[in-house]
């Protein structure tokens, strides 16, 4: 299969570098890595090390069977645009944040399936990434119930040595994934510390609060998920990852745009009623972003 990864950061750099080992993989993204990986392959250090030659480009290829994008949601409107003018099999987004399957479906005849992605990875260098904790891919029809392009998708990754689970129930899981990334991705940034910060305490205490009330908004939107539910989800991934960095930790960090509006700000925007645990985050980032663009 040729497998088109669009958005080669840390993320998808590893996905695509495990694809890599069965597959026809191009990683799509910026220079001076899309360069390095060029001219010299792709290097994987961490949990696993091994080193592959897929192509490098810094736009999608004319063709592809399948698409993985994972590229930051406030690019998604831009690479689905370049993906219009594509020859798809199929799509698949492994972002975070809400709506970016619909903005991708809009622009693309292919068939878009949800997904979700747990592998931890951190970009080391240009031509490197590191391989920071084994996940799983779990990925479906984004309005769910069976589907045969999903099926053979999965069984793709799966013969990589992928770790992936074809679901029938994507809504709900990317509602699930949204109450996480609103519980750990804003608190984390604000506070500057990694995810094991939120074990307990204080901020282990907001982040539950925040999950709560994300599973309020999914369930006014039809999502059954119970609050215990996006609790537990939460404190099993901060656990999990305690030794991480968020990746809006990492983008505020950096100075960067930081994906609020597609995570907390989407739980504010489709909010029947008050959401003031998600309001005050989405409020403190983006009084820190303003601050930063007028310096």
């Amino acid at each position: 299969m040729h497998i088109a990864v669009v958005g080669a950061g840390s993320l998808g750099s590893l996905l695509g570098g495990l694809l890599a080992r069965e597959h026809d993989v191009t990683l799509v993204g910026r220079d001076p890595h899309m360069g390095r990986v060029a001219s010299e392959g792709l290097s994987v250090t961490g949990v696993e090390a091994f080193h592959v030659s897929p192509t490098a480009r810094n736009a999608p290829p004319p063709s592809a069977d399948l698409a993985v994008v994972a590229v930051k949601s406030y690019d998604t409107d831009s690479v689905a645009a370049q993906l219009a003018d594509c020859d798809l099999g199929a799509c698949l987004s492994v972002q975070n944040g809400m709506g970016n399957e619909e903005t991708l479906a809009d622009a693309c005849s292919c068939p878009v399936l949800a997904g979700t992605c747990t592998y931890g990875a951190r970009f080391d260098e240009p031509g490197t990434v590191e391989f920071t904790g084994r996940g799983e891919v779990v990925l479906g029809a984004r309005e769910g119930g069976e589907s045969a392009v999903a099926q053979r998708v999965g069984t793709a990754f799966a013969d990589a040595g992928v770790d992936t689970t074809v679901a029938t129930d994507m809504p709900t899981r990317l509602w699930e994934k949204l109450a996480v990334n609103a519980a750990v991705n804003a608190t984390t940034a604000l506070a500057r510390v990694e995810n094991g910060a939120l074990t307990e305490g204080a901020g282990g205490a907001l982040a539950a609060d925040a999950a709560r009330e994300t599973a309020r908004v999914a369930r006014e939107q039809g999502v059954d998920l119970p609050e215990e539910r996006a609790v537990s989800l939460t404190r099993q991934v901060v656990r999990d990852t305690a030794a991480n960095r968020s990746s809006m930790l990492v983008d505020v960090a950096a100075g960067r745009r930081t994906e609020i509006e597609a995570i907390n700000g989407y739980i504010l925007a489709q909010a029947d009623g008050p959401a003031p645990v998600n309001e005050t985050l989405t409020r403190l980032v983006r009084t820190w972003a303003a601050s930063r663009d007028a310096q």
